[in-house]
């Protein structure tokens, strides 16, 4: 049996997919919730291997609850079933960890094979969020890094402090500072274990 948990702000809605699994002898829909912050509390609880995760929900961004279940559950895939379709609400949910993304409208076979697909790890999209996908990728390239910041930030992806990344590399603390700070303005992050996240992300540390 799949485990499934619903995470939506519409009790309607709930009980709508609910039904629409009932149907199908290998899924057991094990729980629900109506915002992020309950889905975590349920995950942890209930140890499900899906969640239909909704995106905008007033008690909780579901962006920011797929992010925690990627990182804190990694047995748990995350599918997000939402009526939103732009391309900065795919590419956040896919940044975030999500392994697939439909949209409400998914017939109920579809929706089934998604949820089973999703539990083995595949990634799920439809071919016109795919591209869109493919496309919102593009136009986020991987920044530049100098061949310098990519030593520094491959040798503190290794878990090196600055100042025995400086002594690696013959520089001083303070230059390593320096660099790990440009590294930062580039990829949009504030921190070491969020540059090295990303930089993995986008391949900017292939050997890493």
């Amino acid at each position: 049996m799949i485990r499934v948990l619903l995470a939506d702000d519409h009790p309607v809605v709930r009980e709508g997919i609910r039904g629409m699994l009932a149907a199908e002898p290998d899924l057991d829909v094990v729980g629900d919730a109506s915002s992020g912050p309950e889905a975590l509390a349920r995950v942890a609880e209930l140890s499900p291997d899906v969640v239909l995760m909704d995106l905008r929900m007033p008690g909780g961004d579901g962006v920011a609850a797929t992010k925690r279940i990627a990182t804190d559950h990694p047995g748990t895939h995350v599918l997000v079933l939402t009526t939103y379709d732009t391309d900065s609400d795919i590419l956040r949910a896919v940044e975030a960890g999500a392994t697939g993304y439909l949209l409400k409208d998914t017939p109920r076979a579809e929706l089934a094979e998604a949820v089973r697909a999703t539990a083995r790890g595949e990634t799920v999209l439809t071919g016109r969020l795919a591209g869109r996908i493919v496309t919102g990728m593009r136009h986020r390239s991987a920044p530049a890094l100098s061949q310098r910041e990519t030593e520094v930030l491959r040798l503190a992806a290794d878990g090196l402090t600055n100042t025995a990344i400086g002594h690696a590399l013959h520089i001083s603390p303070t230059t390593v500072k320096t660099h790990l700070m440009r590294v930062y303005e580039k990829l949009g992050v504030g921190d070491r274990t969020s540059a090295v996240s990303r930089a993995l992300r986008q391949g900017l540390l292939p050997d890493a």
